[in-house]
């Protein structure tokens, strides 16, 4: 579907384009590269959580991750990851992206001490994080967390539960946030560094469509201290809020890798599956199929490319952008991997077959970091701000 680098991870086509500087093509090309001579460890057949800690592993020995210590801002690069690494495998990506993930507010917020203490680890991938926001009735909704954090003489005891959480049981700590104070929705809300052996912590798996380490966590007078604090008490509703920001247009890279994956494997099978005395391409509704396939890749592709440009130049106007290029490639994916399930017909739905694994794999992306309906919110929300304050008119 692509002109592309080796063998067809990206379209060199859009890494062309000014959006993208050299060293993000040079990038690219490593990327695949590392991607190719590792495509044996990328993937695995034993219980997720192994999967996950022997590729986060593999991520650090390869030097992947060294920018969550100290590296600069980059999130073209970051995009261009998280791209690679879902085309090469689900669970590179997933590995990659919640480690960058739990990291970040500890890079944006944490004191010296709690940088030093964890970052050299997580970008080793020798410490394995999680970012625990989600509960069961506060999702998308961040301003409805319920989880307590009651201030004590010596620091914080936590009650309560999250839900959702990735890498919960395989994770050694979790940026967690908390309700702190009785002020309405965001206004009471504080996060912590909880490290995964504090007693009071306890992790309960949930088994998901797409394998792989994921569960709630439940807090029972889980006791802190006052250095678990991260960034200042009050603060923990702008600190989820810029984490998610910056991270949805990630996630549309993520879903444009599985997507780009789909549409190879469905355009190599159609070159080759013979049909009504031609091949399967030759009929004009496959090729209909294919330029619609086509032009969802493109969108989605400009589209990331675009909100990682803008944060990347300091555009105050990113979380809008990071919204619509979520919103827009989970969507297009989900659509290109149904279509590439169809061009395979029944072979596509043979289990732990590629095309079978990629249409499990693509559904969850629509959810994470906030579902395609909060996206809509956001970016209604964007295009008229005052409205609220005008009428309807």
């Amino acid at each position: 579907m692509a002109t592309a680098t080796s063998p067809h991870t990206f379209d060199t086509r859009i890494l062309a384009l000014p959006l993208y500087e050299n060293h993000h093509r040079e990038l690219a090309e490593r990327l695949v590269t590392w991607c190719d001579e590792h495509r044996n460890a990328l993937v695995g057949s034993e219980r997720p959580e192994a999967t996950g800690l022997r590729i986060l592993r593999a991520l650090g020995d390869g030097g992947w991750l060294a920018f969550l210590d100290g590296g600069p801002d980059d999130y073209r690069a970051l995009c261009l990851a998280r791209e690679a690494l879902a085309y090469a495998g689900d669970l590179a990506d997933y590995a990659f992206s919640v480690q960058a993930l739990a990291a970040t507010p500890i890079r944006r917020f944490g004191t010296d001490d709690q940088r030093r203490r964890y970052l050299p680890g997580l970008a080793a991938g020798t410490l394995c994080g999680a970012f625990a926001v989600s509960e069961e009735a506060a999702g998308s909704d961040v301003a409805a967390i319920g989880l307590e954090a009651r201030e004590t003489e010596t620091g914080w005891v936590l009650n309560g539960g999250k839900a959702w959480i990735a890498n919960a049981g395989i994770a050694e700590v979790y940026t967690v946030i908390a309700r702190t104070g009785p002020g309405p929705g965001a206004f009471g809300l504080t996060a912590f560094l909880v490290p995964a052996a504090v007693p009071g912590l306890r992790v309960e798996p949930v088994p998901m469509i797409a394998p792989r380490a994921l569960g709630h966590l439940v807090f029972d007078d889980c006791a802190l201290p006052r250095e678990a604090l991260l960034g200042r008490r009050g603060a923990g509703f702008p600190i989820a809020m810029e984490v998610l920001d910056r991270f949805r247009m990630t996630v549309g890279a993520a879903a444009l890798g599985f997507a780009r994956r789909a549409a190879d494997a469905a355009l190599a099978r159609a070159r080759e599956r013979p049909m009504l005395g031609g091949k399967l391409f030759d009929l004009p509704t496959v090729r209909a199929t294919f330029a619609d396939m086509e032009v969802k890749l493109d969108a989605a592709a400009l589209l990331v490319a675009r909100s990682a440009w803008e944060i990347d130049q300091g555009g105050c106007r990113y979380a809008r952008h990071s919204s619509v290029a979520k919103l827009y490639a989970t969507e297009a994916a989900q659509q290109i991997v149904d279509s590439a399930v169809q061009i395979f017909g029944a072979a596509g739905l043979v289990h732990d077959s590629l095309l079978e694994r990629l249409y499990r794999q693509i559904r969850s992306l629509r959810i994470y970091e906030g579902s395609s309906e909060v996206q809509q919110a956001i970016i209604a929300a964007a295009i008229d701000p005052d409205r609220t304050h005008r009428g309807a008119s």
